[in-house]
């Protein structure tokens, strides 16, 4: 008789730690598992969005692989220069940085 009541025992303490472990401590498998769940689901949107940028980087690499595109770009961007050439940079008051002292 006694003996069969130790095995309850067993069997409880042994449920009991289980659900102890899977839902009630801190760092239980379910709130592990939400927690990397949340990490899985921003590295994916992070990997879409640098994917975007990578289409886009490969785009204008395309765009630039013709001599003229890549002398506009360098002129708008850089403000070079052909030879015999002047440039004039136009700055509208709105657009300069100004202290205020």
């Amino acid at each position: 008789m006694k003996l069969e009541k130790f095995k309850n025992i067993y069997i409880i303490i042994s449920a009991i730690f289980i659900v102890w472990m899977l839902f009630l401590d801190a760092n239980s498998w379910f709130s592990t598992h939400r927690e990397l769940n949340k990490q899985i689901e921003l590295l994916e949107e992070q990997n879409a969005n640098l994917q975007q940028a990578i289409a886009k980087d490969k785009q204008e690499i395309q765009e630039f692989s013709t001599l003229e595109k890549l002398k506009k770009f360098a002129r708008e961007n850089y403000f070079m220069k052909k030879e015999n050439e002047e440039i004039y940079i136009i700055e509208y008051a709105d657009s300069l940085k100004t202290s205020d002292k």
